[in-house]
């Protein structure tokens, strides 16, 4: 692989690596330096020739989970939105209410199990495909399914439990 290769894939992978960690670490600072850890590393298994054989983007988020997990055992994590836009008009109430319904998502994504969050999270936060996402896990496709099966699965009940109804109404 050349470096232009290498630029390319950066230039492709990083405003979206970048997204990943911003929304787990919360810190703009912090999150260049694991998309920078995370290309460090790339880097390095290609140098040992090693590294993705398919499913690139799989790689990528994999190093960079395996990043964000080391540093949530030194640190917790702080309370972050789930997405990247917020209401710009300056409506308070709107404001407050979309931190409050992101803050109640975080807390039920933090009763799954660290795979299930991962297959969650990559699968309807970032896009990627079932592929990208068991080759980032090393596992087959079908666990990838069960896994996302669980996980939604361990969220309705959560929502269930807290009077959530199939259609999203609080009863």
């Amino acid at each position: 692989m050349n470096e232009r290769d290498l630029a390319e894939i950066y230039t492709a992978f990083s405003p979206r690596l970048f997204r990943y960690a911003y929304r787990f670490l919360g810190d703009a600072a912090e999150s260049e330096e694991a998309v920078a850890e995370t290309f460090h590393r790339f880097l390095a298994a290609l140098r040992r020739n090693q590294g993705p054989q398919q499913h690139l983007s799989g790689y990528l988020y994999r190093i960079l989970h395996n990043i964000i997990t080391d540093r949530f055992r030194r640190q917790p994590p702080p309370d972050l939105p789930l997405t990247d836009d917020l209401p710009g008009d300056g409506d308070l109430a709107q404001v407050q209410a979309v931190h409050s319904e992101q803050a109640r998502a975080r807390a039920l994504l933090q009763h799954l199990t660290p795979e299930q969050r991962f297959v969650v999270s990559c699968k309807f936060l970032e896009g990627l495909s079932n592929d990208e996402i068991a080759a980032a896990l090393g596992k087959n496709v079908g666990t990838v399914k069960a896994l996302q099966h669980r996980g939604l699965e361990a969220l309705r009940r959560a929502l269930t439990r807290e009077g959530w109804s199939s259609e999203g109404a609080q009863t």
